[in-house]
C-alpha cells in the first residue's frame, strides 16, 4: 500500500473513532453525533493524505509526525474555535485527539506503506 492510500485509509478510520467517542459527552454532542463522526473522519482523511504526500517527499520519522502533529493541531483548532450553541468550545475535546490522530498517522505513513516508484 502506498503512503498516500495508507494515510487516506488509516486517517479515515481512526478520524472515525475519534468522532464516535463525542458520544461520551453530554446529550448536545450526542445529538450531533453523525455529523461529528463525518467531520472528523473528514478531519482524518485530510490529515492522512496531507502526512501521506510528506512522507513520499521527506524520509525521517521525527519531521513526519510533527508534521502529522502540526497538521492534526491545525485542523482541529479550526473545527474547536467554532463556538456551539450556547456559545461553548471544545477546545481540549478536539484538538487533543486530532493531535494524536496527526502524529500516529504521520508515524505510520514515515514508517510503513510503500514509496513511489522511482
Amino acid at each position: 500500500m502506498s503512503k498516500i492510500l495508507l494515510g487516506l485509509v488509516l486517517g479515515a478510520v481512526l478520524g472515525a473513532i475519534d468522532g464516535a467517542c463525542a458520544g461520551f459527552y453530554d446529550a448536545i454532542t450526542r445529538d450531533a453525533l453523525l455529523g461529528i463522526v463525518l467531520g472528523s473522519t473528514f478531519k482524518g482523511l485530510v490529515t492522512g493524505v496531507a502526512a501521506g504526500f510528506f512522507a513520499v517527499k521527506t524520509r525521517s520519522l521525527a519531521k513526519g509526525i510533527l508534521f502529522g502533529l502540526a497538521v492534526g493541531f491545525a485542523l482541529s483548532f479550526a473545527v474547536a474555535a467554532m463556538p456551539q450553541p450556547d456559545g461553548s468550545h471544545f477546545y481540549a475535546e478536539i484538538i487533543l485527539p486530532g493531535m494524536a490522530l496527526g502524529a500516529v498517522v504521520g508515524f505510520a505513513t514515515q514508517r510503513y506503506g510503500r514509496p513511489r516508484p522511482a
